[in-house]
Order: structure tokens, then C-alpha cells, then sequence
């Protein structure tokens, strides 16, 4: 085809980039790459390699080594031998070598860009354009957190050594969305990349050194999902970081329990483009080819689920379908490509096989008329309508150019139909009305809200979802606190736990018999006897029955969680009301702190000065959550684009709480009013040795003007309370203080819905310590932060 018949037909030529420099850099490792350890690459120990392909093509680009127990040993010990200097250099020293980072990544940009294009398969366009620059982007972003630790994070310290998993999607810049926040904060990193995508870590290491990164600083282990899975179990790990599917962070979840690691998850989603009716429909057209078909849909925020509303569908859908008919499917080298290569065939299949589910289900498939690349594993854009709302295709991420669309009438049908999954990564919202998008935004149960735009990216802003998306947050300040612990619980000693004290019976007299009472359950705002009507007895240390109490069980629990969720408009309250609601329980507890100094040391034995001091304590952690309601707030980020994404903390929704035998009404204010404060709604369960403060303090609650099902309070068996809690699928979130066994079994049993856990692994809090047991030590686990971008327009 000749240039002037271009010109004729003003249609695309190709354009293919030049992958000479990359080629070479590939020859010199003909022999086969090597992990990188200690500074250096090194042969694995076990010998075996595997082959690295180019999707487009199908042909070995190299041969990368294969990860194993003993390769991950070696890794983990030079981190560890790194990790102490690195952390003591000043902040200054760090921010220099993520800045010298930063501009090495520049200066290699095409290399990078070429080499990713051709591991993964994606445009070069997009490597070049998006991914690279955001590489720098974030080691620019995070040389700036390193230069202000020591004034930002000053209560804070590393977390130590991280391991870091990876996916094939964006092989380079998840690179870079884990390792400069953990390099920048004074940790050390174990990288394993993905199998498909492992060639461009390499490199990265290689110019790494080439920057002057001190060896051991940075180290990069290759290998399937064996060797992740050594990672994960490695007792040298002090955090895992994980991107993937949610099957896999499920088993990362399982089994770090009870190792006392950090963890953070990133995983699937199946993302809702929301368009309503007055919405600029070629404006939101162009907004679903950069929400499905970037990346070949292959984007863990993909918008792959369409909701148009009804009276504009016809019409959207038709223009869509035109739209998709130019898209250009083709090498990935090629600059004037839409999309490129599926990453492996294995992939592919899976692709496929969805696609034809959906269809057998009922949808309508459309896929347009457009040349495939002979060869590799290409798919072409894809349009699957008429989806019903329980279809495998509406409910599974495909992971793919496959986009299912839906309708619905009304804004509220709208939000239901987006928050109709099991997933909560993100989701974009088309209007030309502000005022509905963006009271549309909180309603939608996403980490991220794009508002007449989507896949916006930046170092500034965090990214993560709710629910079975996962938890943590990477990028922007709540990404850094990830790689970081707080200093006042670094040096937590493990908790004793006392023998429980056999009961003295009483030989019973003449004289006038005091009166039994039984402390209740508190449910829905009213006291309740528990389901099975059986009792505890309350001892005090020396044996002696101080009062009785029920012994909850599921059925208790099940009634204590469903009156929590019916209190949702707690959540919704302003902050104001929330703190004034706090005072209000102070202001009642003050007055009757004589009554409960007495039964805290009628149950613990303590003396009448340290029952007073607890009770004061109490009061005065009320008030200062009273002064956090309406201040512990989110904050507006500016990234480098016409507009703003407000990072807004929102309540994470039903938080079960098992309180520790210490200290025992101090523990209890202090775990559930930050959670309060904040508009969560709580099923609290008080220590089990000594809960009579707590049930005497739902009296307290009945007096203050706390919503019903606000707190709910369930006495009984730590240990079954904790497991009912956390098989309960409609508890959001558990913060388990107390034995390490519970913190472990919480763990192990959390994978269900992948509650978020905030749990002391049996280790000690000193309760009266404000830095240790107040404010933002604990708030930060109280939300779950949503960033909403909002993009100025034109």
C-alpha cells in the first residue's frame, strides 16, 4: 500500500516504535536473568528458569529464573541487613535516591516503555504515555514524603521489611505504586513480579543500581505462584502488599493469620459507568472506550459494567457500537493502535469462555467488524447488552475488552444496581448535573469515584476499594501510612492472661438475701435477655460473685448485627449531632463516677484510686472524641489536572468490637467511641472477665440520646463472639483486642468477605496512654477513604 493511498483514504498506516535498544538489552541476557539479590543478579538455587513470551507473537523473549524457598531466604536476609541503615539515614538522604530514581526513570523512558510494551502486550502509546511518567511521578511524589517524615509521621516507623506481589497488568507501574512509598518511609522491599510480566522489573533494578540504591535496599525475586506463595509464608516478611484477584488475597489473608504481618490488598472489581440521562453522551461514549478497552479491559478498575439510564439507552448503545467499529486492534509496537495483545493465552481462553456463558445466558453479543492480527492472543472489543442482573457476566470479572451493559430508570435504581456486587474498587458517574453526580457519589460503595471521567491516576490521591476489593490504600498520604506502624505499639509487650479464680460459695445465713440481678444484653436500643437464657457469673479476683451476666450467642449476635444495620442513618448524621451525642455520654458517666469507680474495683481489685482514675479517663476520652467527630476530616488533593479529588473519610459501616480484660470500661470507651465519633455503628463485646462497667454503661447509652442499634453490646465467650462476628457477613469491619488466639482466629476466618481487621496480636495496650490508645492511632481504622475526582471540564 502505497503513502498517497493514505492520504486517499485518510486511514491509519502503521507506525511501528523502534525495539532495537531493547532487543540488545534482552541479548545481553540471552543466558537467562538471574533474581536480584543483595545488589547483584544471581543464578537460582534451584536452577530452573521459565520462558518469558510476547503475547503478540507468541515467541521467548528470555528465559527468567524461577523462584524458591531458598532464593526467597537469600532475599529476605539481605533486606533484612539493609533495612536497619536505610531506615537510620535522614529523610533528606532517602528523598535524594527515590529523586535520583525518578529522573533514572526518565532518562530510560523509551527503553522502559518498549520493553513493557512488548512483556505485556498493551500500546506502546499507553506505556509510553500513561504508565512510564506515572513511574516518575510516584518516585517524585514519595522522595517528597521522605523528605518530610520526620515532621509528617513523627509518632510513626517502618514497618521493616515488605514483600511486595505484583500483577501483569501494569507489571512497571505497580512496580512503582509499592516500592517508592516502602523505599521513601525507611523499609525494605522483596519484590515478586508476575510471571507473564517480569522483564521490566528486572530492568528496573538494573538502572536502580545503575542510580546508586544501596544493595539489599531493593530486591527482586522472580517465579510463579509458588514462589509468591513462599513470600507470603517467609517469617523474615514483616508486611505483605499484594495486587491481584480476590481469590488469591483471600488465601494471602488465611495464611498470614496469626503471623502478626501487615497487610495490604488490592484486588478485583467490576467497576459501574453510571450514565444518566442529561450526561454528554459522546463525551461518556469516549469515557467507556478509555473505561474497557484501555488496557484491553485487562484493568482491575475496568468501568466493565454499563448502567445507561432508559431514556437515553437506544441511542447511547448505537453510538457506542459505531464507536467500537474504529477501534484498532493490533502490534503492540504500533503508535496508532486502540489495543494490543491479551497477555497469554491462558487469559484469552478465559475471555472467551465468559463471553459465551454470557451468551448462553441471554445476552446479546456485538463485536465489530474489525481485523485481528494473525497470531497471538488478540480479542476484539466487545459489547454484551441486555444482561440480566444475576448473570455470570454481570457478577465475574473478566478481566478483558468485554463491557456488559444494563439499564435502569430512576438515580436510586441507578445506585442499587451499581452497588449490586460483591466488589467496591470504583465506579464513574456521567452528568451534566453536578449537583446529581455528586450526590450520587457517596452513595456508591467504591474506594474511587470518577466523575464525568474515569481511569484518573496520580501519586496524590489514593487508590483502593471496600469490600472484597480489598483494604489499604496506595498513593497519597493514606497510602504512606501503609508502610509505616505506630511508634507507641512497636514496643507492645505480649499480654499476660491470668488463671481464671475458682467461684467461693457462700454458706447462706438468716440474714435478709440480697436480690439477684442479671445484666442484660443491650440490642436495638433496649436491654434484652440473651437467646439461649443462660448466665455467667462475674467473679472478683479473690472469687467472690460480684453480679451476673447472659451468655450471648449467634442468634444474639445475629439480632445485635441486624439492629445495626438498620441504624445506618447514624452514618449520615453530621458530625455536630455525633459530638454532641459523645459529650452527652460523658457528661452522664461524670455523674455517676462514684457507682462505676466502685464496680470497676469491686470486679478487678484494683484500688479505689485506680477504678477513679480509669473512670476519669473515660470521661476525658469521651470529650476528646467528642472533639474529633467534626475534625477528623478528609482533605482536597490537586493533581497535576485541570480539577480536584476530594479524599473524603467515610464510616466503613457495622464494626464488631471484642474488648480486652484490662482496664475494662477505659478499653471499651476507647475502641468503640472513635468508631462512633466517626458514624460507624458498633456490636461490642466487653471483656469477658469483667463486663459489669460495660452492661451498667448501656444504662449511660439508654440516657444520652444514641440512636437505637448505634452500640449494641453482647456479653459472653470472647472466643464464640469473636467467630460468629467474623463468619457474619454483614459486619464490615472487626477490631479484636485481647488473646492472640482470637486475633488469629479473627484472621483465619475474615477471608469471607474480607472484613477489615484491626486486631493487637495478644499484645498489651496501655489504655491510659493517649498516644498509645486516643485519636488518630485509631481513627485511621474507623474510615475508609473515598477519593471523588472531579475534573473542571473546559
Amino acid at each position: 500500500m502505497s503513502v498517497a493511498r493514505y492520504f486517499d483514504e485518510m486511514s491509519y498506516g502503521p507506525a511501528p516504535e523502534a525495539d532495537t535498544e531493547a532487543r540488545a538489552w534482552l541479548k545481553r541476557h540471552e543466558a537467562g536473568f538471574g533474581h536480584f539479590i543483595g545488589g547483584t543478579f544471581v543464578t537460582p538455587e534451584g536452577g530452573q528458569y521459565f520462558d518469558a513470551v510476547d503475547p503478540s507473537t507468541g515467541n521467548i523473549l528470555g528465559r527468567v529464573a524461577q523462584g524458591g524457598a531458598d532464593d526467597v531466604d537469600k532475599a529476605g536476609a539481605a533486606a533484612r541487613k539493609a533495612q536497619g541503615p536505610w531506615a537510620k539515614l535522614p529523610g533528606h538522604a532517602r528523598a535524594r535516591h527515590l529523586y535520583a530514581l525518578a529522573r533514572a526513570v526518565q532518562r530510560n523512558a523509551r527503553l522502559l516503555a518498549v520493553v513493557e510494551a512488548i512483556d505485556n502486550g498493551k500500546p506502546i502509546r499507553e506505556t509510553r504515555d500513561i504508565d512510564v511518567p506515572q513511574v516518575a511521578r510516584h518516585f517524585y511524589y514519595h522522595a517528597g514524603w521522605a523528605q518530610l517524615q520526620a515532621s509528617e509521621f513523627a509518632d510513626q516507623v517502618p514497618v521493616g521489611v515488605v514483600g511486595q506481589i505484583i500483577p501483569w497488568n501494569f507489571p512497571l507501574l505497580m512496580l512503582a505504586w509499592k516500592v517508592a512509598p516502602a523505599l521513601a518511609l525507611g523499609n525494605t522491599v522483596v519484590l515478586k513480579p508476575a510471571e507473564f510480566t517480569s522483564l521490566t522489573a528486572l530492568l528496573f533494578a538494573e538502572i536502580a543500581t545503575e542510580a546508586g540504591l544501596p544493595a539489599g535496599v531493593l530486591n527482586v525475586v522472580t517465579g510463579d505462584g509458588s514462589t509468591g506463595a513462599t513470600l507470603v509464608g517467609h517469617g523474615g516478611i514483616d508486611k505483605i502488599a499484594f495486587t491481584g484477584s480476590s481469590e488469591v488475597g483471600k488465601l494471602i489473608r488465611e495464611k498470614t493469620a496469626g503471623s502478626g504481618k501487615s497487610l495490604t490488598l488490592e484486588l478485583g472489581g467490576k467497576s459501574p459507568f453510571i450514565v444518566f440521562d442529561d450526561a454528554d453522551i459522546d463525551g461518556a461514549v469516549e469515557g467507556v472506550v478509555d473505561a474497557i478497552w484501555f488496557n484491553q479491559g485487562q484493568v482491575c478498575c475496568a468501568g466493565s459494567r454499563l448502567l445507561v439510564q432508559e431514556g437515553i439507552a437506544e441511542t447511547f448503545l448505537a453510538r457506542l457500537k459505531r464507536r467500537m467499529a474504529t477501534l484498532r486492534v493490533g502490534m503492540p509496537l504500533d503508535k496508532c493502535i486502540d489495543m494490543g495483545a491479551i497477555v497469554a493465552p491462558v487469559q484469552l481462553e478465559r475471555i472467551k469462555s465468559l463471553v459465551a456463558t454470557g451468551v448462553a445466558e441471554g445476552a446479546e453479543l456485538f463485536q465489530p467488524n474489525i481485523d485481528l492480527p494473525k497470531g497471538g492472543s488478540f480479542y476484539p472489543p466487545t459489547l454484551l447488552s441486555n444482561v440480566h442482573t444475576a448473570a455470570t457476566v454481570a457478577r465475574e470479572e473478566i478481566f478483558g475488552p468485554v463491557l456488559v451493559s444494563m439499564t435502569f430508570r430512576t438515580p436510586d435504581e441507578g445506585v442499587m444496581l451499581a452497588n449490586n456486587t460483591r466488589y467496591g474498587l470504583s465506579a464513574s458517574v456521567w452528568s451534566e448535573t453536578i449537583g446529581l453526580a455528586l450526590d450520587i457519589a457517596p452513595k456508591l460503595q467504591a474506594g474511587v469515584v470518577w466523575i464525568n471521567a474515569t481511569n484518573l491516576f496520580d501519586a496524590a490521591v489514593g487508590f483502593g476499594g471496600y469490600r472484597e476489593s480489598g483494604y489499604g490504600r496506595e498513593g497519597g498520604k493514606e497510602g504512606a501510612f501503609e508502610y509505616l506502624k505506630p511508634k507507641a505499639w512497636s514496643g507492645r509487650k505480649a499480654r499476660v492472661v491470668s488463671e481464671a479464680v475458682a467461684e467461693e460459695v457462700a454458706v447462706g445465713g438468716f440474714d435478709m438475701p440480697a436480690l439477684d440481678r442479671t445484666a442484660k444484653l443491650f440490642v436495638g436500643g433496649k436491654q434484652a435477655r440473651p437467646d439461649g437464657n443462660y448466665s455467667r457469673a462475674i467473679l472478683s479476683p479473690k472469687g467472690v460473685k460480684v453480679g451476673e451476666v447472659g451468655e450471648g450467642n449467634r442468634k444474639d449476635i445475629r439480632n445485635a448485627v441486624a439492629a445495626a444495620r438498620s441504624a445506618e442513618g447514624w452514618g449520615r448524621a453530621t458530625a455536630h449531632n455525633r459530638a454532641q451525642i459523645l459529650y452527652y455520654l460523658a457528661e452522664n458517666l461524670s455523674a455517676r463516677a462514684a457507682e462505676f469507680a466502685g464496680r470497676i474495683a469491686a470486679m478487678t481489685g484494683v484500688s479505689k484510686a485506680k477504678a477513679e482514675a480509669e473512670i476519669e479517663a473515660c470521661i476525658s476520652r469521651l470529650f476528646s472524641y467528642g472533639a474529633w467527630a467534626d475534625k477528623f476530616e478528609g482533605t482536597v488533593h490537586t493533581p497535576p489536572l485541570r480539577g480536584v479529588a476530594l479524599a473524603m473519610n467515610e464510616p466503613i459501616g457495622v464494626v464488631g468490637v471484642i474488648c480486652p480484660d484490662e482496664a475494662p470500661l477505659l478499653a471499651f470507651i476507647s475502641l468503640v467511641a472513635p468508631l462512633i465519633a466517626m458514624g460507624n455503628r458498633v456490636v461490642a463485646v466487653p471483656s469477658e472477665r469483667h463486663p459489669l462497667a460495660v452492661t451498667d454503661f448501656y444504662q449511660i447509652i439508654e440516657t444520652s440520646d444514641v440512636p437505637a442499634g448505634v452500640i449494641n453490646i453482647v456479653t459472653g465467650a470472647a472466643r464464640d463472639l469473636t467467630k460468629t462476628l467474623t463468619e457474619h457477613d454483614d459486619v464490615d469491619a472487626l477490631w479484636v483486642f485481647g488473646t492472640k488466639e482470637n486475633a488469629t482466629l479473627a484472621e483465619k476466618l475474615s477471608v469471607g468477605n474480607l472484613k477489615r481487621l484491626l486486631v493487637d496480636h495478644g499484645l498489651l495496650t496501655d489504655w491510659f496512654d493517649g498516644q498509645a490508645a486516643e485519636g488518630p492511632i485509631l481513627l485511621r481504622h474507623a474510615v475508609q477513604v473515598k477519593n471523588i475526582w472531579i475534573p473542571y471540564g473546559e
